[in-house]
C-alpha cells in the first residue's frame, strides 16, 4: 500500500455508477484487509492441523488456535465493513485460502520454528500494510483507524510471540522470510484489485 492521503471525491469526479477515487482506493484497502485475513485463518488452520495431528505439540497447537481465533475475529469484522460498505471481497478467496492453508501446512511441516518463522514474516508485512493504511486514512475514517490501529497491533503481538518461539533459529530462515514476505506483498497488490 502506499501511504498517499486519499483524496475526497467531488460530485464532479464521479457518475452515478462509478465510485469516486478516495471511494474506490477505501474499497481497495478493506478488499486487501479482508483477503489478508482470509488468508492469515487458512495459514494457522494449515499449521494446526499438522501439529494438531502430533499429541506432543499440544503446546504448540494450542498457541496456534490462540491467534487463528484473533485472526477469525479481525475476518468477522472486515466481513462486517465489506457488507456496510457494500464492497465486494476478492474473488480468489478460494485460492488464498488453499495458499495459506498450504504456506501454514508446509510451513508446519518443517518445524515449529519454520512455523513461526512463516508467522513472523507475514505479521511484519502485515504490520507495515497497516500501517501505511493509518497514515493514508488520516483523520476522515476515525472508526475505521481506531479498528485497524488496534489489528496491528494484535499483529505485532503475533510477531513477537513468533520471534520470542525462535521464529528466526528456523533452518534458512532469510530465505524462508523474504519467499513469503514477498509473496504476501504480491497477494497484497493482486487483492487491491481482484
Amino acid at each position: 500500500m502506499t501511504s498517499d492521503v486519499i483524496e475526497k471525491s467531488s460530485p464532479h469526479q464521479s457518475g452515478p455508477h462509478k465510485p469516486g477515487p478516495r471511494r474506490a482506493r477505501l474499497a481497495e484497502m478493506l478488499r486487501v484487509d479482508h483477503a489478508g485475513e482470509y488468508s492469515a485463518v487458512a495459514i494457522y488452520r494449515g499449521q494446526r492441523a499438522v501439529f494438531a495431528a502430533l499429541p506432543h505439540k499440544k503446546e504448540i497447537a494450542d498457541q496456534i488456535a490462540e491467534m487463528e481465533a484473533g485472526e477469525e475475529e479481525h475476518l468477522r469484522r472486515f466481513d462486517e465493513l465489506l457488507a456496510e460498505r457494500k464492497i465486494r471481497p476478492t474473488l480468489l478467496a478460494p485460492l488464498w485460502n488453499a495458499a495459506g492453508f498450504g504456506m501454514g501446512a508446509v510451513t508446519a511441516l518443517m518445524g515449529e520454528k519454520a512455523a513461526m518463522a512463516c508467522t513472523a514474516a507475514v505479521e511484519d508485512v502485515i504490520e507495515k500494510h497497516y500501517a501505511d493504511q493509518i497514515a493514508a486514512l488520516g483523520d476522515d475514517e476515525t472508526e475505521l483507524v481506531a479498528t485497524i490501529t488496534q489489528f496491528r497491533d494484535d499483529e505485532l503481538e503475533h510477531k513477537k510471540i513468533a520471534e520470542d518461539a525462535g521464529a528466526k533459529e528456523a533452518p534458512g530462515y532469510p530465505l524462508l522470510s523474504e519467499v513469503i514476505k514477498t509473496g504476501c506483498r504480491a497477494a497484497i497488490k493482486i487483492a487491491e484489485k481482484i
